[in-house]
């Protein structure tokens, strides 16, 4: 069924719209990060009315995207679009994506350790098939979002489920007001050799901002929402990893600013730099503001970083008593700055996990508070983890910064202001 897309007209006198103005055409403000650096970023700030879209299908979100060339353009996305939905709206489910002749529980009948080992990649018939299967959905839920493009939520419900924004090698996006519900990968793949006992791996982001450059993320809320890891099975004695990233920032991107964001419940949640070994492509590149963001419940990467300069500051993390294992990982040639930030931790927590070393890379971090109280974040990883030692001072003081609160106001604020549905 051929999908046609027509721009919104302006409302007539007395009617409401359907999406704030200030929303649809804001710009970032001078001086808010990154993003902020060598040009401002705009997004479709100056779109014409046949550049005007209002979504509330998948199909029909793909289409506008497509129908957007470039030109400034705004999205608007109201209620929920499901990525895996047809083209008029109608639910998929896994089975539509299976390639002919893919069988899960062949599958593991033919990958279980006991029979393959740990010692190779699995590969043959089934693995090619699911590789395939893969490749169907990935057709389906990944969209492609051009240049000079606002994508914002109407009201205080949209939502984006099961789909994966792609901003690649592209300028000036601007990203706001929306839910990212559980972007999971019917197909994850059984790496044995991933670890001593091997691990399930999966793709699909939430969103990937790969080479691209002038974005702004701002009150979107991320989550696994429908399918938490905790009611995911396991097999071959591990988790069935069904989700990778909320947010990973990747391939020489660069000059991003994510803002009064919620991520939560999540175990690999923000990825800056994806490979060690990309010094041509990311060494000056991944330049990353993250501020009054809420990071909730997570597992891992609040951000992990790598070559960046990355400045997190006065962002609030509410650590999980179980599954927690660090916030900030200091990767690569990584240049962190994690300032008046605060942190709500549980007791038996060890405060010295709040920073994870990857490899040998100075950071900074000051004024940063735990429970209320003023904690050095990194003298107390020192201390408490000596054989994973980090260095101090990464080597610049981050001057694009709109406002810096107190850091005992962080949780107040940034709990009261930060995600979707916030927006004003």
């Amino acid at each position: 069924m051929a999908l046609t897309l027509t721009a919104l007209a302006a409302p007539a006198q007395g009617q409401s719209r359907t999406a704030s103005p200030a929303a649809e055409r804001a710009a970032l403000p001078a001086g808010d990060g990154w993003a902020a650096e060598s040009g401002s970023t705009t997004g479709g700030r100056d779109a014409t009315a046949d550049h005007v879209y209002t979504v509330t299908t998948w199909a029909e979100f793909r289409a506008a995207l497509s129908a957007a060339e470039d030109n400034p353009s705004v999205i608007r996305v109201k209620g929920t679009l499901d990525a895996l939905s047809d083209s008029v709206g109608n639910p998929l489910t896994c089975k539509d994506y299976e390639a002919k002749g893919y069988s899960f529980e062949q599958y593991l009948a033919d990958y279980d350790p006991a029979v393959w080992g740990y010692d190779e990649e699995v590969s043959g018939e089934q693995e090619d098939l699911r590789a395939a299967s893969a490749k169907l959905q990935g057709a389906q839920v990944k969209v492609n979002v051009p240049a000079n493009t606002t994508i914002v939520g109407v009201g205080r419900n949209a939502r984006i489920l099961g789909g994966s924004l792609q901003v690649r090698d592209v300028d000036n996006v601007i990203i706001r007001n929306l839910t990212f519900e559980d972007a999971f990968n019917c197909f994850p793949q059984w790496d044995p050799t991933d670890g001593a006992y091997g691990e399930w791996n999966s793709e699909y982001d939430n969103l990937v901002l790969y080479g691209s450059t002038h974005v702004w993320v701002d009150h979107n809320t991320f989550t696994d929402g429908r399918h938490p890891d905790s009611e995911q099975p396991y097999y071959f004695g591990r988790l069935y990893q069904q989700h990778d990233g909320e947010l990973d920032v990747v391939r020489g991107a660069d000059l991003v600013t994510v803002s009064w964001n919620v991520f939560k419940e999540h175990d690999k949640t923000i990825l800056i730099g994806n490979s060690d070994s990309l010094t041509a492509v990311d060494r000056g590149k991944l330049r990353v503001t993250l501020h009054h963001n809420q990071f909730k419940n997570l597992k891992e990467r609040a951000p992990r970083v790598r070559f960046g300069q990355v400045d997190a500051y006065n962002n609030h993390y509410v650590v999980q008593k179980s599954g927690y294992g660090y916030s900030f990982g200091i990767g690569f040639e990584s240049k962190l700055v994690a300032e008046k930030n605060a942190f709500t931790v549980p007791k038996g927590v060890g405060l010295g996990q709040i920073l994870k070393k990857w490899s040998d890379a100075p950071v900074t971090t000051s004024g940063n508070v735990v429970n209320g109280k003023p904690v050095d974040l990194l003298a107390v990883h020192n201390a408490e983890i000596p054989e994973e030692t980090l260095r101090p001072d990464a080597g610049w003081t981050p001057v694009l910064r709109a406002s810096v609160d107190n850091p005992r106001a962080v949780p107040g604020l940034v709990d009261g202001g930060a995600g979707a549905g916030k927006l004003h």
